[in-house]
């Protein structure tokens, strides 16, 4: 794990290829979750993405794996068989809040970074900005985010989401997948 600062909040990345990674990556999700949780408050977890693009199915990959896993107090929105992307983002999020009061909301999103951090998963106490990498504009989502870095920045960003790699997709999402499974499991000292 490494960490580094944005707008004075640390960003931790993991590498997801790395098996003690996982570890860290449970601890640092369950601490801050126990931060931020409040009793008898429902985490709202929103992959987004689309099932269209190989750079960009991590979200709604990571929803298909976690929508099976019945939690009262835990909701997933953002799978493969009904994505949360750019066209219904705004309607979900006011469909959540209209439905649970006060939500903690965790975003989960592909990103573009740079290669040395390719297959990389960061989380961050704070909502994420879908879309940046392609311009598009977006509302910020979440009180804390987690991405995965499918591939490079680039000036031809939709070209690089349409040709990234599926293992590198699929590694991530297992990783966080993996980490959710993980930290729901504990004690009900979180919920």
């Amino acid at each position: 794990m490494k960490t580094l600062w944005k707008d004075d909040l640390p960003v931790y990345y993991f590498d997801a290829a790395k098996k003690s990674s996982q570890k860290e990556f449970q601890q640092v999700l369950q601490k801050i979750l126990l931060k931020h949780l409040k009793r008898k408050q429902v985490a709202v977890l929103i992959c987004i993405g689309s099932d269209r693009a190989t750079g960009d199915c991590l979200g709604p990959i990571i929803g298909y794996k976690l929508a099976y896993y019945h939690n009262y107090h835990f909701a997933v929105y953002g799978t493969l068989e009904s994505p949360v992307h750019a066209k219904n983002l705004e309607e979900t999020i006011a469909f959540i809040k209209k439905k649970y009061k006060d939500p903690l909301i965790i975003a989960v999103d592909a990103s573009l970074g740079a290669k040395s951090h390719i297959g990389y998963v960061t989380l961050m106490e704070s909502g994420l900005h879908p879309g940046i990498g392609v311009d598009k504009e977006l509302p910020v989502v979440g009180d804390i985010s987690i991405t995965g870095i499918v591939n490079l920045s680039g000036m031809v960003s939709q070209v690089l989401l349409q040709t990234t790699r599926l293992h590198t997709v699929m590694q991530m999402a297992d990783f966080i997948a993996q980490g959710f499974f993980q930290t729901l499991a504990l004690p009900s000292e979180i919920f």
